[in-house]
């Protein structure tokens, strides 16, 4: 837990950074979107024996690339900002909703099952404690001889 704490002043120092102090180089420090890095020899392969043009070949690469990229480019320039905006908004209502709801809802809720714990343990050291421990004095006083 005291690892979590130095999280949080982490995080809330690197929330307060200026924008012009971020990293532009590493973009994604978390790897949270590796799985979605896809270049033009992980989606066209030609195998041995179906080769088209050199040049073919070449200006397929260059139009795979210069398309997926300029398609990003348009996308982030109209959508990145109202995303960024939206998710913000979207990560703001749910540690809203933890801070003053869920978590003195759990709080409320771990109160009273620790009550009904005390409760049902005093329950079965009073009620059921005295009946299995005179099953167990009479079933151990039960001998089981073997004969051949």
């Amino acid at each position: 837990m005291a690892d979590d704490g130095n999280m949080n002043v982490n995080r809330t120092e690197r929330d307060g950074v200026d924008p012009g102090q971020i990293d532009l180089i590493n973009r994604d420090p978390n790897d949270l979107n590796g799985h979605i890095a896809v270049l033009y020899d992980d989606v066209i392969g030609e195998p041995e024996g179906a080769h088209s043009a050199d040049c073919v070949w070449t200006w397929a690469f260059k139009c795979f690339t210069g398309g997926k990229r300029l398609c990003y480019m348009i996308l982030t320039y109209v959508c990145a900002i109202p995303m960024a905006l939206w998710w913000g908004c979207v990560f703001a209502c749910i540690s809203f909703t933890h801070i003053w709801h869920i978590t003195p809802c759990y709080k409320v809720v771990k109160i009273n099952m620790e009550c009904a714990q005390r409760f049902y343990s005093e329950f079965i050291n009073c009620c059921l404690a005295p009946v299995i421990q005179a099953q167990a004095l009479i079933l151990s006083k039960i001998h089981i001889t073997l004969q051949s």
